[in-house]
Formats: C-alpha cells, sequence, structure tokens
C-alpha cells in the first residue's frame, strides 16, 4: 500500500516530558503550532519601506482525551510547586511525523509552559476532552 501524497493528522505524533519525566498522553486527538514572531519596521527616506519579522518563540494547543489523571495531575503538582515554594516548572515537547516519503521528521519545542484551557465537559455517553495551551521558546528539527 502506498502512502498518501500529502500528510493527514494520524501521520504525527507528541511526546512531552516534563521535569525530565515522560507524561502519558496516549491519545492526543488535534495537535496545532504557530511560529510568534516581533515585526519591526524600518521607513528609510531614501527607499521603500522594510520589514523584519523577529523569532519569537511558538505557541499552540492540543486536545486529548482523558484517559487517566495524568494531566489533571500534572497540572496540580505544577500548582502546588509554585505556591508552595514559587517554583515555575517547564517541559519539552516533541513532535514526530511520518513524511509522505516513509521518512520521520522530529521538531522539540523548548523551555515549553502550559496552561490547561479546558479541563473537560463530562456528560452522560460521551468522551472528556482536555485542550492544554502552550508556548515554547524556540522549536527546532532535531
Amino acid at each position: 500500500m502506498a502512502n498518501a501524497p500529502f500528510n493527514i493528522g494520524r501521520t504525527t505524533r507528541i511526546v512531552f516530558i516534563w521535569n525530565g519525566t515522560t507524561v502519558d498522553l496516549p491519545t492526543v486527538t488535534q495537535f496545532r503550532s504557530n511560529q510568534q514572531t516581533v515585526q519591526l519596521k524600518s521607513a528609510p527616506l531614501n527607499s521603500k519601506p522594510i520589514t523584519y519579522e523577529v523569532p519569537n518563540g511558538w505557541s499552540g494547543s492540543f486536545v486529548m482525551q482523558r484517559d487517566s489523571d495524568t494531566l489533571d495531575a500534572l497540572i496540580a503538582s505544577n500548582e502546588a510547586a509554585f505556591w508552595s515554594a514559587a517554583t515555575i516548572n517547564s517541559g519539552t515537547l516533541y513532535q514526530y511525523i511520518t513524511e509522505t516519503d516513509g521518512t520521520t521528521t522530529t521538531y522539540e519545542f523548548s523551555d515549553v509552559a502550559i496552561t490547561l484551557n479546558d479541563a473537560g465537559q463530562w456528560q452522560n455517553d460521551n468522551i472528556v476532552n482536555q485542550t492544554v495551551n502552550f508556548t515554547a521558546s524556540q522549536r527546532i528539527a532535531i
């Protein structure tokens, strides 16, 4: 069977490491990342305006099925660390993409900070999904 000529959602996998420990997020159903930049403009007197886009980190989000208390426990641990000792933790996020030619591309998002943007909606006969927003200082190909 031949690979599709384009990427589809199931060709990526997310691995999240917090304080050196892998955080098990078995059922990530959506992932989005966005480069952040700061726009600088120059208006020379003798030529047309020039715009520069200066890299300024990354942001994004992922949605996962709540298969366990792993994410809730991580958020609770982060809050407790802050309120007890003013400790602010960060992590690393890896995105593995299976390319259309069968090779794998890996991106590392460093100095990741997270927010549990949506802890889930609990209702009868439905999956509880949780949404995490993140910021990262850099994304590098490894």
